[in-house]
């Protein structure tokens, strides 16, 4: 018998295994520019025995395991390289329990933030971490995903408490516990949260909530310098407000997101701060963002505290990258992200833009200011040899920019297929201690092969 049969009979339900060439070509690629590969078949588990079952049977046959969830991963983490089996975890979405006194939920992989945060409304509590996408939780523990909240909240390995994990050859082990904190023992639920599919495949996780904010008020200010938009940032912080969230885009994404939305935002060097927590601590706060604000030369305040206009308000932020995409529908998109340290952030994002402009692009360029971490949205024709070479020379300038001023490759879209040799470049003394792990949890390397390692 070949994979299919042979997975068929242990799952039990041949509607749930296919090769279905449709659903191979949409495990085949994530949403960036990595050249696709089909897996050679694609299974959707319902519980952890059939995961365990299916990577027991992969592990005695050397056959490549792919885990996948929403597909929306930008380095190439869910593409198949050497083929194999996908596992779609999508099936396995229950909330297993949410437990609001201890402020914890346990869910399985597939359950997507959206989902969780709809389910906790009730509770008053909320899962904080939000990469933009709705994704689904065992792929942004896979990643050690984070976004625009974790200036507050922290990165999805702050959330993480406990893991259900099915190791290469079909053990169950488990990590963690519903304890806030612990110091028994090496700290393997870290470990496993952003080894991005390669150690182990999640089938529970056990994630911390946080209490839905009394108050939340949005503020968009415009600055007459990329450096004093930076600058005012950082003084916010110090000032010690309830910041939520503070975002940092430069007046050409700015424009191409007028081109786009048809909108007449002022194209200037704009921060985007949010602050959440008890109504007084919030109009207090406020008023010291704008002080602030005025003291930094800005050109232009507005603040919304209304729930539909606090959205209207993110816009240009949210729509950065789309606008690229939609200027060039038929191109492939180059989204890598770097993080610095703050002080440096904003000459950071001023090297990226002229390096882009130099080299004919167009870009979206737009920063977490709040922890150093930013982005740069490409978009290129990948049959354009010299245009991919340019795509190549700015991809590295932007990753050894960050690594000379102590930051790192990747902030929070983790390693995948394009960072890979930058992580020898980052931490080249220790990697060697990375792939000890791995040939520990993986010694046939049957988990996700092909990631991380080069």
């Amino acid at each position: 018998m070949g994979i299919y049969e042979d997975i068929v009979e242990r799952i039990g339900d041949h509607k749930r295994v296919t090769r279905n060439e449709t659903v191979l070509e949409q495990h085949s690629k994530g949403l960036a520019y990595h050249a696709p590969r089909k897996p050679d078949v694609v299974v959707f588990p319902n519980t952890a025995a059939e995961v365990s079952a299916v990577l027991a049977y992969a592990n005695e046959r050397n056959i490549p395991i792919t885990p996948f969830g929403a597909g929306s991963s930008l380095e190439g983490h869910i593409i198949p390289v050497n083929g194999g089996i996908t596992l779609n975890m999508t099936k396995m979405n229950n909330i297993l329990e949410i437990r609001p006194d201890d402020f914890l939920a346990v869910v399985e992989p597939g359950v997507t933030r959206m989902q969780l945060n709809e389910a906790l409304k009730k509770y008053g509590l909320f899962f904080p971490v939000d990469p933009g996408a709705d994704a689904t939780i065992g792929g942004m523990a896979a990643t050690n995903a984070s976004g625009t909240n974790s200036v507050k909240y922290g990165v999805m390995r702050d959330q993480v408490l406990g893991l259900e994990v099915v190791l290469a050859d079909g053990t169950i082990v488990h990590t963690g516990g519903m304890a806030l904190k612990s110091s028994a023992g090496y700290d393997l639920t870290g470990l496993f949260v952003g080894s991005e599919g390669t150690l182990g495949v999640f089938t529970r996780l056990i994630v911390r909530l946080q209490g839905i904010p009394e108050a939340t008020n949005a503020m968009k200010a415009s600055f007459v310098s990329l450096p004093m938009a930076a600058q005012t940032a950082v003084e916010i912080i110090k000032a010690g407000v309830a910041v939520g969230k503070i975002e940092l885009v430069d007046e050409q994404t700015i424009e191409a997101v007028n081109r786009y939305k048809q909108t007449n935002y002022l194209a200037a060097p704009t921060l985007f701060i949010e602050l959440s927590g008890s109504a007084t601590s919030v109009k207090e706060g406020t008023e010291i963002v704008r002080q602030l604000c005025e003291e930094g030369q800005c050109v232009a305040f507005q603040t919304e505290d209304d729930s539909i206009a606090r959205a209207a308000l993110w816009e240009a932020r949210h729509h950065a990258a789309f606008a690229i995409q939609a200027a060039y529908p038929k191109k492939a998109l180059l989204s890598t992200d770097v993080c610095v340290p703050v002080s440096e952030l904003a000459e950071a994002i001023r090297d990226t833009r002229q390096l882009v402009e130099e080299h004919g692009l167009t870009a979206a360029i737009f920063g977490h200011v709040g922890d150093g971490n930013y982005h740069t949205v490409l978009a290129f024709d990948p049959n354009d040899a010299e245009e991919v070479t340019r795509i190549e020379k700015i991809h590295e300038h932007i990753v050894r920019y960050a690594l000379a001023r102590g930051g790192t490759c990747t902030g929070e879209h983790g390693i995948g297929i394009g960072k890979r040799r930058f992580l020898y470049e980052e931490h080249g003394d220790s990697v060697m201690l990375m792939k000890g792990m791995k040939r520990l949890f993986d010694p046939n390397g049957i988990l996700n092969p092909g990631k991380i390692f080069i």
